[in-house]
């Protein structure tokens, strides 16, 4: 029998936790280790769980480590420090941010002969990809990428810093009529506050002021001055009764012409239940591209454009011939 893939998962927040879930559907990979900037003892895994500073002594144990930090705080400076010991993959994805963090691992991994594959996940990831398919198949079109329904989890944080919010979730909701506009090949330009209402649900402090903090909430710029928002506040109780789920989606559209004036229209959906359990999967399939590339002796940074599909999937080039094409 073939020997699993070894991989270590660096950060064990709702994504690295996802990580370790999606192993159990993945038999040619086994889960190493966790390392961790908490203490250990307090993290419970499947696996043992370590520091961070203990990631040299797997350097022979592990062939790809999935570093699963948030892009603001963590990738940028554990994304090269990993890089340099390990081939990685991550999901960095402040999307402005990418070349700059394309070129960093580049170097680092090229000059250590690591494969580093960044910005994996969903957004960016596969609508990454299929904005790009559907451009190069109509090349003359437009782009339409909606997100949600779904929880925003830097939008709900921006929330709870605010005085008097004990707690918060925000959802990302699309404009059905802007949807369907593009559907229907109208080819709409469409402003931000077109596109997509933001709608918050809020636990206030006993005796906090409510139009206080609606007022700045909408009125947050970055985050909600540019869109409709509505402001819902809940008891403790029902926060937590109907609002711990993590849900997401989207849709990416292109809508464009063939040579002869012929409209067309590609779309491509998701509907997920849990947001850091699917990005997860995405991780650990592309920890399977990235052995493969190693073993072929490639290094450097990828990303999900330069990866080729099969190497995502545990099935061989004629199974997947024969079974998919």
């Amino acid at each position: 029998m073939t020997q699993p893939i070894r991989i270590g998962i660096v950060g064990y927040g709702n994504l690295g936790r996802g990580v370790e879930i999606a192993m159990r559907q993945n038999p040619d990979m086994q889960l190493v280790a966790v390392f961790t900037r908490r203490d250990p003892a307090t993290v419970k895994a499947g696996v043992p769980v370590l520091p961070v500073t203990a990631a040299d002594e797997y350097r022979d144990k592990i062939d790809v480590m999935l570093l699963c930090g948030g892009s603001a705080n963590d990738l940028q400076g554990q994304g090269p420090m990993f890089a340099a010991k390990f081939n990685t993959v991550d999901s960095f994805d402040t999307h402005a941010k990418i070349p700059e963090y394309f070129d960093l691992m580049n170097k680092v991994a090229g000059d250590n002969g690591h494969i580093s594959i960044i910005s994996t996940g969903w957004d960016p990831g596969l609508f990454s990809m299929m904005r790009l398919l559907a451009g190069a198949v109509l090349p003359h079109g437009q782009d339409y990428t909606f997100w949600g329904k779904g929880v925003s989890q830097g939008h709900s944080d921006a929330i709870r810093r605010i005085s008097g919010v004990k707690d918060a979730k925000q959802y990302t909701i699309p404009v059905q009529e802007a949807i369907e506009q593009v559907r229907a090949g109208k080819n709409p330009k469409l402003t931000t506050r077109q596109k997509h209402v933001r709608e918050c649900f809020v636990v206030a402090e006993p005796g906090a002021d409510l139009a206080k903090i609606e007022e700045a909430i909408k009125t947050m710029p970055n985050y909600f001055a540019d869109y409709d928002t509505t402001v819902h506040f809940i008891s403790e109780e029902e926060f937590a009764a109907k609002h711990q789920a993590m849900p997401h989606g989207g849709f990416v559209f292109r809508s464009g012409n063939t040579g002869s004036g012929y409209q067309h229209i590609i779309e491509f959906s998701l509907k997920l239940a849990n947001n850091p359990e699917f990005t997860a999967s995405v991780l650990v399939a592309y920890a399977r591209a990235a052995y493969r590339l190693s073993q072929e002796g490639q290094t450097g940074a990828k990303t999900v454009f330069d990866v080729p599909l099969a190497y995502l999937s545990p099935k061989s080039g004629a199974e997947l011939r024969r079974e998919l094409l």
